[in-house]
């Protein structure tokens, strides 16, 4: 068998590495041109556990998605892994504690995203709130006949409404910014710990999250799911808001929301979106 770590001709370490998924050609040509021998699953099909490990077996390292598991299971089935590599900001999908204690180094990918999912934020709230996928569907099913004063899908304005958000990271500070900055919407927002750069630059004003709830127009969810954020929008959260209130979640973390529906970047079974045709 080819030995998991050797040497280029230039003298460093190269490494087997195994690539979880369909990834950018260049990322594959970098570690190539490093001497490192790369061997990819070059679909983007999920790979069962059991699989993976087939295909990982003997590897230094995993370059892998936020939607693969590697469990402790996972971990103790390749004992040849040195470097686990999660192409995306959170690692929920890595047992942390568990590389650890095996003395597996785990890399993210912190801070690449953060602009671009803020766009997705404000497209998602400007989508429901001018109602622009139902308009879109009405259109294109041959409804529309002419223009009207009181047109089907008018939908709501968004500027100088109030928005919520809830987790005033770095991606909640960026939508602050365009909320405030491009629809001179006021921003009330909920988090772990104060932000006074924000409340300066922004004008953003720490509140309660009972109080975020009563005041928003428009709420936006960008908090990491834990075993507090778990269920954080329920029955009760639901009745405190507006009752034409829109809520925006962006993570893959429907388990925040629970009986809801939202407009969410991701479809599974707790995160449903209601669509009415009006």
């Amino acid at each position: 068998m080819t030995p998991i770590f050797g040497k280029t001709k230039d003298g460093f370490k190269m490494a087997e590495i195994f690539i979880t998924r369909k990834v950018f050609r260049h990322v594959i040509d970098m570690l190539e041109k490093e001497g490192h021998a790369i061997d990819i699953n070059d679909t983007d099909r999920i790979l069962p556990a059991r699989e993976l490990v087939e295909r990982a077996h003997g590897k230094a390292g995993i370059v892998c998605l936020l939607n693969d598991r590697i469990d402790s299971w996972v971990m103790d089935e390749l004992p040849s892994i040195k470097v686990i590599s999660n192409i995306a900001v959170g690692y929920d999908n890595i047992d942390i504690t568990g590389a650890t204690e095996r003395g597996i180094m785990v890399t993210n990918t912190p801070g690449v995203l953060t602009e671009t999912t803020a766009d997705l934020a404000f497209a998602l709230l400007l989508g429901a709130a001018r109602r622009i996928p139902e308009a879109d569907r009405y259109t294109r099913a041959g409804k529309f006949k002419n223009w009207q004063l009181m047109q089907p899908h008018m939908g709501v304005d968004i500027y100088e409404k109030t928005l919520g958000i809830v987790g005033m990271g770095a991606i909640g500070q960026a939508v602050a910014k365009r909320a405030k900055k491009g629809f001179d919407m006021r921003v009330v927002y909920y988090s772990s710990s104060r932000k006074e750069s924000a409340e300066k630059e922004y004008e953003a004003e720490f509140v309660e999250f009972d109080k975020l709830l009563a005041k928003s127009d428009f709420i936006s969810i960008h908090v990491p799911l834990t075993e507090k954020t778990k269920h954080m929008f329920s029955s009760r959260e639901f009745k405190e808001m507006k009752h034409t209130a829109i809520l925006i979640c962006i993570f893959s973390y429907p388990q925040l929301i629970k009986n809801r529906g939202g407009i969410c970047d991701v479809f599974k079974k707790k995160c449903h979106i209601p669509i009415t045709e009006k």
